[in-house]
C-alpha cells in the first residue's frame, strides 16, 4: 500500500473525475486509473462506480474517505515533526488563505499582533476556496483563512476540523458610478434584465455564500452573466471598468468605494448585502506546539482585536 493511493483516493473522491484528479496529481489519466485500481484491488472492494452518467463513491468509498483524509493529514505532520526534532526543517506556520484576505486582511491581521512572531517563520498559500480546502484535507496547511457564512457548503468535515471566527465583513452589490454618482447598474428586489452580472466560478468560496443567499437568487436569474472568475480582484477590476454589477467584500472595495470609483448598485438598507464572518479553520487532531500556541492565541481572542466587527 503506498501512501500516493491515499492521495490519489482523495483527489477523486473531491472532484468525482478521473480527468480532472489526474491533473491535480500531476499524472496522466491512465496511470492514475490505475493507481485506483491497485488501491481498491488492495482493499477487496470498489470505492467508487464508474457509469456514463459520472463518477460516484460506493458505501466502502464514504467510509474511506473520511479515514484516508485524516491519514493523510497524519502522515504529512508526522513527517515534519519528525524533520523538526531532528533540526532539519524550521518551525513554519503554513496559512492557506482565499485571494481576497490574503491581499487584504491577512497582512494587517498578522501585523498587528507582532507577538506571534516569536512562534516561527510564517508561509501563505493563496488560492481559490476549493485549493485551500483541499489543502487543508492533505495536510498540506496547518490554518485555512477563508470567508464564510453559516450555510455555506464546506469541504471539511465537522468532525475533523474545527474555527474560530477572527473578524467580519460584508459582500456588497458594487458597480461603477455614472457621472451624476449614481450606480451605472442600479438594483433592486425588483432586477432589470439588462443588469450585466459579474459572477464567480464554482471553486469560489464568495460565489458558494452568494448560491445559498435566497434573496439573490431572482436577482442573478434575471441579470444577463457576462463574465465569470475565481477572483474578486478580478472582478472589483471589471466593475470598476463599468463592466457589471458584482458582490465584493467591504474589506477589498473598501478604497475604491472611498475614491468614489464604485457606488453600491442597491440602497444600504437592502437585503442584497449579504454580513459574512471571516473564520479561521484548523484540523481537529493535534497540531505542532508553534501551531497549538497559535490557536490558542487567536481563539482567546476572538474575535482579533484591531480586525472588523461582525456585521449586523
Amino acid at each position: 500500500m503506498d501512501l500516493i493511493w491515499l492521495e490519489d483516493c482523495v483527489a477523486l473522491a473531491d472532484t468525482l473525475n478521473f480527468s480532472r484528479a489526474a491533473e491535480l496529481r500531476h499524472v496522466t489519466q491512465p496511470a492514475f486509473s490505475r493507481r485506483i485500481r491497485a488501491l481498491e484491488q488492495w482493499l477487496g472492494t470498489p470505492l467508487f462506480k464508474r457509469s456514463r452518467q459520472g463518477v460516484q463513491l460506493t458505501p466502502a468509498g464514504e467510509h474511506f474517505r473520511t479515514q484516508a483524509t485524516a491519514l493523510v493529514r497524519s502522515m504529512h505532520q508526522l513527517r515534519s515533526e519528525t524533520l523538526e526534532v531532528a533540526g532539519r526543517s524550521a518551525p513554519s506556520l503554513t496559512f492557506a488563505a482565499t485571494h481576497a484576505l490574503s491581499f487584504t486582511f491577512f497582512p494587517e491581521w498578522i501585523r498587528g499582533n507582532p507577538q506571534l512572531a516569536e512562534l516561527g517563520t510564517f508561509k501563505l498559500v493563496s488560492d481559490t476556496m476549493r485549493a485551500c480546502e483541499r489543502m487543508m484535507v492533505q495536510g498540506g496547511a496547518q490554518f485555512l483563512l477563508c470567508h464564510h457564512h453559516p450555510r455555506m457548503r464546506l469541504m471539511l468535515e465537522p468532525s475533523q476540523f474545527r474555527s474560530v471566527l477572527v473578524g467580519g465583513d460584508v459582500l456588497l452589490p458594487l458597480c461603477a458610478p455614472r457621472d451624476d454618482g449614481r450606480p451605472r447598474w442600479p438594483l433592486s428586489e425588483r432586477p432589470n434584465a439588462k443588469t450585466a452580472y459579474l459572477g464567480y466560478s464554482a471553486d469560489s468560496g464568495l460565489g458558494r455564500i452568494l448560491s445559498g443567499h435566497a434573496p439573490l437568487a431572482p436577482v442573478i436569474a434575471k441579470a444577463t452573466p457576462v463574465f465569470t472568475s475565481d477572483l474578486a480582484a478580478t472582478l472589483l477590476a471589471m466593475a470598476r471598468a463599468g463592466d457589471g454589477v458584482a458582490w465584493l467584500p467591504r474589506s477589498l472595495a473598501a478604497r475604491d468605494l472611498a475614491d468614489g470609483r464604485l457606488v453600491e448598485a442597491a440602497p444600504a438598507s437592502s437585503t442584497l448585502r449579504i454580513p459574512i464572518e471571516i473564520r479561521l479553520f484548523r484540523p481537529a487532531a493535534r497540531l505542532p506546539k508553534a501551531a497549538e500556541a497559535m490557536w490558542d492565541f487567536f481563539a482567546a481572542a476572538a474575535p482579533v482585536p484591531g480586525a472588523e466587527p461582525l456585521p449586523s
